[in-house]
């Protein structure tokens, strides 16, 4: 294996490991940022030592049980008090060759839930809540995450950095709440594990267009936190747009990696255990009663693609009706270019690009690039292909996902020979 592989390989095991190796050693440590900061120590020792060693058989267990000698250290060169020293020593037993699989994949599965009720303690911002969230859990750089909240890097950055040093002062416990403080820190939860979901689904940047691990974790996480809230509705809507939105991975590319849009996929390759149980989640929230909240008409809308047979039977009115009860429980830009597609699709183009044109205005959407991606698709069936292969070369420049760069490209090739053929 030459050097360069070795390189990705580890980079690829590191965002797949990081947060469940950040959720363990914040149990020993007690603090997010020195958790951070050892992992990031294992990954240079392994950059060091695999390209001549070999990849370990458990790469995760191996940065583990580094990262936790890295953690006694600097317990030793610190002085902490001897009675914490011996308390972490004697935790190592844990860790043994023979224990890590199951550590790794049992008790830190539930670390990570405590790690996200930890990040999401009212001591913090809300913003800042969500932002160091996913910079743990999902392994995001400041500049996805400030991609994902349309807002400077510099911003995220600061958040970022003064959340660690909160959670450090205040010394927020490394626990799950429960009774109320559970459920005022609950909308937040919700927010994470969603964009959680979201990064996974249609990963920000990088060689793949989904990271399905990260969806599998998003989804695993959303159906504990609803048996231990059976009572929100919200929860059960999200863990249902997670379900139904799943069932999808598998068709959303190709045997080579490419990008398949949804009205291209193969439905009968969508997992229908997945839709059931996205269906019977949705169910239970509309059982308890309530006004459906934005997960659960999130998951209504996912729905509705779900139980359509083909893409041409797809009921568009009512995807778009569900959207603009959306945008009026959760108004904001990213909503509305969906409804505008949604309209597109149920009224015509010409209704949708309506909508597009009116948000060109928006500040925060100056650098989406799905912007003029959606402007470019209602272009194409409008046959203004000049003008759609000018907004598809827009949008190219904008993502950082090199997959969707590529789409993007082909459809404006693909616009550029349409306009090509009017002139023979």
């Amino acid at each position: 294996m030459n050097g360069s592989h070795t390189e990705r390989t580890i980079d690829a095991i590191c965002r797949m490991e990081s947060a469940k190796l950040i959720a363990g050693l914040i149990r020993m440590v007690r603090d997010v940022g020195l958790a951070e900061d050892l992992v990031q120590d294992a990954l240079v020792i392994a950059l060091e030592r695999w390209p001549e060693s070999g990849i370990p058989e458990n790469p995760g267990a191996w940065l583990m049980t580094t990262a936790k000698r890295r953690a006694i250290d600097n317990i030793r060169r610190t002085k902490l008090r001897d009675q914490k020293y011996v308390e972490i020593a004697h935790s190592m037993d844990l860790f043994t060759e023979e224990d890590i699989d199951q550590v790794l994949d049992g008790e830190i599965g539930d670390d990570l839930l405590r790690l996200i009720f930890m990040t999401c303690h009212p001591v913090l911002s809300q913003d800042a809540r969500v932002a160091l969230t996913l910079r743990l859990l999902c392994g995001l750089t400041t500049d996805e995450i400030a991609r994902s909240f349309l807002v400077a890097e510099s911003t995220i950055a600061q958040r970022i950095v003064r959340a660690k040093k909160t959670l450090k002062t205040e010394k927020v416990p490394f626990e799950m709440p429960d009774g109320e403080e559970l459920k005022d820190r609950l909308s937040t939860v919700l927010e994470v594990i969603y964009l959680m979901f979201n990064e996974g689904y249609s990963a920000t940047s990088g060689n793949q267009w989904i990271r399905p691990l990260l969806c599998q974790e998003a989804l695993r996480l959303g159906r504990i936190l609803a048996e231990i809230t059976p009572l929100e509705s919200e929860v059960h809507g999200l863990v249902a747009l997670m379900e139904i939105q799943s069932s999808r991975l598998k068709t959303r590319v190709d045997s080579k990696g490419e990008p398949v849009l949804l009205m291209d996929q193969n439905r009968a390759q969508w997992d229908q255990l997945l839709i059931r149980r996205g269906l019977a989640a949705l169910d239970r929230s509309r059982k308890l009663g309530r006004p459906l909240g934005p997960y659960s008409l999130q998951a209504a809308i996912s729905a509705c693609h779900a139980q359509a047979p083909t893409a041409v039977e797809t009921d568009w009115p009512r995807i778009a009706a569900l959207y603009e009860a959306l945008s009026r429980v959760a108004p904001s830009p990213i909503v509305e270019l969906n409804r505008a597609v949604a309209i597109s699709m149920a009224f015509g183009p010409s209704f949708g690009l309506q909508i597009i044109d009116n948000l060109n205005a928006e500040p925060s959407l100056k650098d989406y690039h799905l912007l003029p991606s959606v402007r470019g698709d209602l272009l194409v069936k409008l046959g203004r292909y000049a003008e759609a292969r000018t907004e598809f070369e827009r949008a190219a420049s904008m993502t950082r996902n090199e997959r969707e760069r590529a789409l993007l490209l082909n459809r404006a090739a693909d616009c550029m020979s349409r306009t090509s053929d009017k002139y023979f």
